[in-house]
């Protein structure tokens, strides 16, 4: 599993209600949630953002409340996946159960800037920035958990586990 993108680029300690703020809380639909997604940090996110985009944050990305919406929120503006040296934990386990990958990758904010291209390898968790051809190592996402995330979460794996 491969991810290629463009890179937005966020600082520390983005928390839930900086990827989703709280006064979008009274739906979860996915595509009005995009409409809101990281808009506190950046208010022209929602509209610059395209399918495919890669998020490289600081330290502890997805801190503050456990809402769900905030994965949900980056997966449906096209994200295709996040990577930060740390993520609060809560966030992580419901970044995977939600079908969002992230990587952790210590040196990412210093080696990425925004507007780069970086491919990440999901196998090997080899991140290489194509626009300065530095490579980085990330933590790699088993099989399992690959198996997870293209299934489109938790819920859709356990379903299409049922049904087999």
């Amino acid at each position: 599993m491969k991810f290629k993108g463009r890179v937005w680029k966020f600082g520390k300690n983005v928390d839930t209600d900086a990827i989703i703020p709280a006064r979008y809380l009274n739906t979860s639909d996915p595509g009005e949630l995009a409409k809101h997604c990281m808009e506190d940090a950046d208010p022209d996110f929602p509209k610059k953002v395209k399918k495919g985009d890669i998020i490289v944050a600081d330290k502890n990305f997805g801190c503050g409340s456990s809402r769900e919406h905030a994965p949900i929120a980056i997966k449906a503006a096209g994200v295709s996946c996040v990577i930060a040296p740390s993520f609060a934990r809560i966030f992580y386990r419901n970044a995977f159960n939600m079908g969002l990958p992230i990587f952790e990758c210590e040196d990412a904010p210093e080696l990425i800037s925004e507007g780069d291209e970086i491919e990440v390898d999901a196998d090997t968790g080899e991140i290489v920035n194509l626009t300065t051809g530095k490579h980085m190592k990330a933590q790699p996402i088993p099989p399992f958990m690959q198996e997870l995330i293209s299934d489109g979460g938790l819920i859709a794996h356990i379903l299409k586990k049922k049904s087999l």
